[in-house]
């Protein structure tokens, strides 16, 4: 039997990511990866090893900003927001994926 895989598809990161963050404000890592678990029923699960480094590159583009703050548990902890150029890259990221679920779409009806 197949070991069922719900990572998060190659690409969609930084949409998902950045979505998160637009509408939920400053958010650390964790709460990150838990908003978007959960929001999508547990259907989809970021990974550490994926987050981070998105985060770093995502930061290094200058469309999220990270600062040093305390957790609700007092742990110190990074957390990010979107800043102006993350939100113009934000709804490029939400009209590639747009064309993306299309030309999906299309296929599947077609075949």
């Amino acid at each position: 039997m197949a070991k069922h895989r719900n990572d998060i598809l190659q690409g969609t990161l930084v949409l998902l990511v950045l979505r998160t963050l637009g509408t939920r404000g400053r958010l650390h890592g964790y709460a990150i990866t838990a908003h978007i678990q959960h929001s999508s029923a547990e259907l989809l699960r970021v990974e550490e090893g994926s987050l981070y480094p998105a985060l770093h590159r995502m930061e290094q583009e200058g469309w999220i900003r990270g600062e040093w703050g305390v957790t609700e548990k007092n742990r110190e902890a990074r957390f990010y927001a979107i800043t102006a150029p993350g939100r113009k890259q934000l709804a490029q990221e939400q009209d590639s994926w747009a064309r993306l679920t299309e030309g999906v779409r299309r296929v599947l009806r077609y075949a």
